[in-house]
């Protein structure tokens, strides 16, 4: 059995025991799906381009559909990320698929520990385009070992963080950053599941080209397992 199909029965065993990432209310929380992908057409150069206009965007987006949260691009190919040079390599190298969930909201969102976890690393990914401020924990389930990646943060969250340090079960421990401090995005986290680091420490590619995709998805597993969201998102609201 492959490393992915045991690390995600063992997600689908726990999923009862995880905490929130972020504080949404399952009862009363309307939350968006939203579409990066070239099907939307409302996401047009001039806003990818600036980043107050993008943001801009995404809040008309949410209070449009009178959602807290929109949500949404795991394995997802994405047009936005044209925006950076970051992403581009040859023409058939360019890293557009998603390998994250992204939940967008209002900066300053509090972030918690789904599970208890070390922090692993972290680093200021600080590129335009990037993560920003980003923190890796590594968890253990039955003795497998996995990462969860939150990206996007606010600095302050670096205050007091040390690589080794345990974090709790829903211990609030980050927030939705600023685009000055988040890689110059609309505020949203970045949350992704690794399951071989591969060496890297405070980062961890969180797009790849299509070339790579069989690669990366069998070495990050969906982010809803352990976030348990995507169901009530909704595309259109009345």
């Amino acid at each position: 059995m492959k490393h992915i199909d045991i690390v995600a029965g063992l997600l689908q065993k726990n999923s009862h025991s995880f905490h929130n990432v972020v504080p949404f209310d399952r009862t009363k929380d309307r939350l968006l799906q939203m579409d990066f992908t070239s099907e939307n057409a409302t996401l047009n150069d001039e806003i990818l381009e600036h980043t107050d206009l993008f943001s801009n965007h995404i809040q008309q987006q949410l209070q449009a559909a009178g959602a807290t949260y929109g949500i949404g691009g795991y394995n997802e190919h994405r047009t936005i990320y044209k925006r950076s040079s970051l992403f581009n390599g040859t023409s058939a190298a360019d890293r557009r698929l998603h390998l994250g969930i992204d939940i967008w909201g209002k900066e300053g969102t509090p972030v918690f520990a789904a599970l208890g976890g070390m922090v692993h690393s972290f680093a200021f990914n600080d590129h335009y385009g990037d993560y920003g401020a980003t923190i890796i924990l590594l968890h253990q389930l039955d003795g497998f070992p996995f990462y969860s990646l939150y990206g996007h943060l606010s600095l302050a969250d670096f205050a007091g963080l040390k690589e080794g340090i345990y974090i709790s079960r829903g211990t609030e421990f980050a927030h939705f950053g600023t685009p000055a401090e988040n890689g110059h995005w609309p505020p949203h986290l970045h949350f992704q599941l690794i399951i071989d680091m591969e060496m890297n420490k405070g980062d961890y590619p969180g797009v790849c080209s299509l070339e790579e995709r069989d690669k990366y998805l069998n070495n990050c597993p969906d982010p809803d397992l352990v976030l348990q969201m995507m169901s009530y998102a909704q595309k259109h609201w009345d």
